[in-house]
């Protein structure tokens, strides 16, 4: 081999803070294993050591500041090397955009407060996948360089071990695909340098070389070092040098030109965890979207009122979220008691974003002129940087049976009684579809009517509900969408039943390893029952439930008479195990193209029915009409030719992997057993799922529109303001937040459709307008001075 050729030889130990253990266990592992590199380093001169997560070193300053101060002076030597820029290592395909953000704003903010300096590149070596729009977000934050291993060769083939990564905005990062492992458990590390040394071939003389036992951490060994200064003796082998990442990349002496671009995202691996564990997929939409709301009206509250912005706790809450979407807890791979953790620690984190927006609500609320009257006030919040139609629930002792409802303009509002959730004489719930400004807020009044004492009553049986834009009929023997028309075109949506669960065998293990596709239909429910729940002026909901063996599916299909979309209310108790529910819908279209949303963007992929990660929305589209299909916390899906798949739930054994075989009849605990619950909407359109504005559509069932019932009151708050103004239809607001150095205000924006624009975003909350030119596919930041003034930041506010 010559020695022309160089392998940088990586000292890394890998540490899953969870996965066959819980948190506790791998505080401790952290710290036993940053106390073995630093041992290793007073034994030899020339070892280096390469660490990710600054989340590990936050528990390492917390637990021994001594040891700390000891890897901050390795730092500064040169010997220790922090990598990846992120707060932990991630599942790269779940989270949500703003989420990535957050990763590498307080990953890359504490490297720098403590080291002096950020990470300049990104480091997920054991994460399941990767999202297309990575190269932007890893750019913005200050690196140019990413290292991955997942997925392998065997699972997708790329041009070369090196490549540009490129995301749709034109954002480029330099890759490095690991060679073989991440570790190599002490004894194997011939193996390792054998494999490394393959890949030295024109153009490229300098590759990496990872060495040091982990997962449960540990390092590299005396052994592995010893090892390497005896190959670097043997004339036979390549140069052999302790590095980094940083110094590998900054070696590299290649025609940037000559490198292979890579247009696309990193998949598959692992395709059982999109699925696997509802809970933490819930709780991680949930804490995700309560977080991204209470910032907003925490932020407004302070620039209307003067409200103090809770930024430690924002920070606190964040950082819990951050570290539950470590890639064996967010994947669902991890033991069951480590979900109990996981489960307490979303919480935590909620609990914090709802009590900091229920603060800059009632701040609100109690500065809005409100005349004393036999009306009751309600103030509906809307959280979306746009116009808004949602419905809204209210419930309470309202004081009579008949209701009408005005809006702050007196306007009367059609309102309809539904069933309360309070089973008490005069309790009363109400439904209406409010009009609401943009981060804004609007006053509607309820009062009484004389009328007879009626309430609500279960209304009679229909099978079929209408709107003026939508027929929806289910099928009286089985519970099944049998047509589902758009009015306006007379097209029909579905061409075969629709909203069928399906059952699938799934015998795979945990992480369905080699499985890329679930389609082995075993069984379908039965119809029990139907029921109505409602049927009114503003909207009807139809009950059926069903049954597969021991399991119970209900779908309450509501109807809006106002809104081109129905939503669906999923409620299921599952005792099934080694099976997947998948609810099926084959869309009435040639030639489909199946687009699914990504963190921050989206992506087009093939309908071969290969199971697929994707967020809060995916679009069957075709022959100039199609179906959006918007859900509030699921993540696995499928297209086969015309078919929409999704993935409802797996019932794996926890934390089983292959090779293991289960034993038959042994009492091994299976996930996703009992009741849970979720909310997916169909939204028919015209055109593909810009002209439906879908992504607006996924984001309004997600943030849900608070209200408070008021009293009356003086203020100097108008009946309806909204804070920030209509941004183009392209365009949306999905941050907004006080900046993290204490001094002004943080707004995102995204362009969703791939059209660069120029406009002016009204700002009323700080009095005044910006001018915004961003790009296609853009995610853009702007700080904005209390003084007004602003300018275009990285994804790290500088």
């Amino acid at each position: 081999m010559s020695k022309n050729n160089t392998l940088h030889m990586i000292g890394h130990g890998h540490i899953d803070p969870v996965w066959l253990w819980r948190w506790q266990e791998g505080y401790h592992e952290v710290h036993a294993t940053f106390r073995s590199a630093l041992d290793r380093m007073k034994e030899f001169d020339d070892f280096t050591f390469t660490s990710s997560s600054a989340a590990f070193y936050a528990w390492a300053e917390e637990m021994d500041p001594a040891m700390f101060t000891e890897i901050q002076q390795r730092v500064a030597e040169g010997r220790w090397h922090f990598t990846g820029g992120w707060w932990i290592e991630p599942d790269c395909n779940i989270p949500a955009g703003e989420s990535f953000v957050r990763q590498g704003l307080y990953g890359q903010r504490f490297f720098q407060e403590k080291f002096g300096r950020k990470a300049t590149e990104g480091f997920n070596p054991d994460s399941f996948g990767h999202h297309a729009v990575f190269p932007q977000i890893l750019k913005k934050q200050g690196m140019d360089h990413y290292v991955f291993m997942r997925p392998g060769p065997h699972e997708k083939t790329l041009p070369s071990r090196i490549f540009w990564w490129e995301a749709d905005d034109g954002s480029r990062v330099l890759c490095f695909r690991i060679i073989r492992s991440y570790n190599d458990w002490d004894a194997d590390m011939m193996s390792q340098i054998n494999a490394a040394s393959a890949e030295l071939v024109e153009p490229f003389h300098d590759m990496m070389c990872f060495y040091g036992v982990g997962n449960h951490g540990g390092g590299p060994t005396i052994r592995n070092i010893q090892e390497i200064h005896r190959f670097q003796q043997d004339a036979s082998l390549p140069v052999m040098r302790f590095s980094s990442s940083a110094e590998f990349f900054a070696a590299l002496d290649i025609d940037p030109e000559a490198i292979p671009v890579v247009h696309d995202d990193l998949q598959h691996h692992a395709s059982g965890c999109y699925a696997a564990h509802s809970g933490v997929k819930r709780w991680n939409r949930q804490a995700e979207n309560a977080l991204v709301a209470a910032e907003k009206w925490a932020a407004a509250a302070q620039a209307v009122l003067g409200t103090p912005y809770p930024r430690m706790e924002f920070s606190r809450a964040w950082k819990l979220v951050l570290f539950n979407q470590f890639h064996d807890i967010m994947a669902g791979s991890s033991i069951k008691e480590a979900y109990l953790d996981a489960e307490r620690t979303y919480g935590e984190a909620t609990s914090i974003a709802e009590r900091a927006q229920n603060r800059a609500l009632q701040a609100f609320t109690w500065q809005i002129d409100l005349p004393h009257g036999d009306a009751k006030p309600l103030v509906v919040f809307n959280p979306h940087g746009w116009q808004a139609r949602v419905p809204v629930e209210v419930e309470g002792h309202l004081g009579g049976s008949q209701f009408a409802v005005t809006d702050a303009a007196g306007s009367p509002v059609t309102v309809q009684l539904i069933q309360p959730h309070m089973t008490l004489n005069r309790a009363i719930r109400l439904r209406f579809l409010a009009d609401l400004p943009p981060l804004g807020y609007q006053v509607y009044w309820v009062r009484p009517v004389p009328g007879e004492q009626n309430g609500y009553a279960l209304p009679v049986l229909s099978t079929v509900l209408e709107s003026d834009m939508l027929r929806l009929e289910i099928d009286p023997e089985t519970g099944w969408i049998a047509s589902l028309v758009e009015r306006h075109s007379q097209n029909e949506l579905f061409n075969a039943p629709a909203a069928v669960p399906v059952v699938i065998d799934d015998p795979s293990d945990t992480w369905s390893h080699g499985v890329f596709t679930f389609d082995r239909v075993i069984g379908h429910f039965t119809l029990d029952s139907m029921q109505m729940i409602d049927d009114g002026p503003v909207q009807s909901t139809l009950r059926v439930k069903s049954h597969y063996g021991h399991s119970s599916v209900t779908q309450d299909f509501t109807l809006y008479k106002a809104m081109p979309r129905i939503d669906v209310r999923v409620q299921v108790d599952w005792q099934e195990q080694h099976k997947m529910l998948k609810l099926q819908f084959p869309v009435n279209v040639e030639n489909p193209t199946a687009t699914y949303e990504v963190p921050y963007g989206h992506i087009v992929r093939p309908c071969n029915g290969t199971e697929e990660a994707g967020q809060r929305w995916v679009d069957i589209s075709g022959s100039g009409l199609g179906v959006s299909f918007l859900n509030d916390g699921k993540y696995s899906f499928n297209v086969k030719d015309n078919v929409f798949g999704l993935t409802v739930l797996r019932s794996p054994i926890y934390a089983h992997h292959d090779p293991k075989v289960p034993e038959a009849d042994f009492p091994y605990d299976y996930m996703d057993q009992g009741l849970q619950s979720f909310t997916y909407s169909i939204l028919p359109h015209q055109g593909d799922w810009r002209m439906a504005g879908t992504v607006r559509a996924a984001a309004e069932i997600n943030q849900a529109v608070p209200v408070l019932i008021t009293t009356g009151h003086a203020g100097k708050l108008p009946l309806t303001a909204g804070w920030v103004g209509e941004t183009p239809r392209n365009v949306d607001l999905v941050a907004l937040k006080g900046a993290e150095d204490g001094s002004g205000w943080v707004v995102r924006l995204v362009e969703t459709n791939g059209i660069p624009c120029q406009f002016d975003l009204e700002l009323p909350l700080v009095g005044s307008s910006i001018p915004v030119r961003i790009g296609a596919y853009e995610i853009q930041t702007i700080r904005i001075e209390p003084d007004g003034s602003s300018r275009v930041v990285n994804l790290l506010e500088e």
